[in-house]
């Protein structure tokens, strides 16, 4: 019987993935060194060694079925390895485990299984290894519409930018024109009933603290702040934003022209949050020369 703080050692010492280490210690009836050997031998200790690199780079991709549709992002270290069709394959695989599987999140992505048994983690390691670049899925959403609601799907860039709308009422065209719109101006709420209260204290608390700093007199600061404070959730609020496409117009003035409602939207950025490493290498020259 292996028990899991046996795996959760042999993965803090390769940096396998928890399925990967389980498996390796049935093999080798629990024997560590064993493991680690097996680990290695098929390569997934290897590519364990590269788990802290940077992945920013990659694809994002979308897979629909149905009233399902699942967005999700692969990263690889550079954009020539996105541009790999072994990388290419990998992310259609995943996409379609991923619908089999309907999964919700990364954390059950990881762990769903292909035909053969094998995880979408175990395929990632031995990509990894065989490609020689960190590979990760990095996120995964699931969204359902109902039979009255309609998907729209729009890549830009081969996958640097992905993004799905669900719409009620229109039809296929409008949603898929929202979903432009939403991959080239960025929204972050579909309406400002969405957004967070305190984001919208904070945001009037600093407002507040500029037009201040700018001198302005007190009796007509509070117009200023509170007309900023309009601007602000025009600016990332999906249906109060100028349409792309016919800017006279906001989102959902289009929408609802159309017989439509937006309900919600999801956009993938290729490597967004993810912080790049930067290479000094005049920096690091010297460092070496000075030690």
């Amino acid at each position: 019987m292996i028990n899991a703080s046996l795996v959760k050692q042999l993965r803090e010492m390769t940096g396998a993935g928890m399925m990967d280490c389980k498996k390796a210690l049935i093999e080798t009836n629990g024997d560590l060194e064993a493991a680690v050997t097996y680990l290695r031998e098929h390569g997934i200790a290897k590519a364990a060694k590269k788990v802290g690199r940077i992945a920013a780079e990659g694809t994002c991709n979308f897979v629909v079925k149905g009233n399902n549709v699942i967005v999700y992002e692969v990263n690889s270290e550079t954009d020539f390895v996105a541009r790999n069709e072994m990388f290419i394959n990998l992310v259609n695989t995943i996409g379609e485990i991923l619908l089999e599987n309907n999964v919700n999140n990364t954390e059950e992505a990881l762990v769903a299984k292909n035909a053969n048994g094998e995880t979408i983690e175990h395929m990632i390691a031995e990509a990894t290894a065989t490609i020689g670049e960190k590979i990760q899925l990095r996120r995964v959403t699931r969204l359902e519409k109902t039979d009255t609601q309609v998907f729209g799907a729009y890549s830009h860039m081969n996958g640097k930018i992905v993004t799905v709308t669900i719409l009620e009422g229109a039809n296929d065209e409008v949603a898929k024109d929202v979903a432009m719109h939403v991959a080239a101006m960025n929204p972050r709420y579909v309406k400002q009933e969405d957004v967070d209260p305190e984001e919208i204290k904070k945001e009037k608390e600093i407002l507040t603290q500029e037009v201040i700093n700018e001198g302005r007199p007190a009796n007509i600061a509070e117009k200023i702040v509170a007309g900023r404070i309009k601007k602000f959730l025009t600016d990332i609020c999906l249906v109060d934003q100028a349409f792309v496409k016919e800017p006279d117009k906001t989102v959902g003035q289009y929408v609802k022209e159309n017989n439509g409602e937006v309900v919600t939207f999801v956009r993938l950025e290729v490597g967004e949050g993810i912080e790049k490493k930067q290479e000094d290498f005049a920096a690091e020259v010297a460092a070496q020369l000075n030690k």
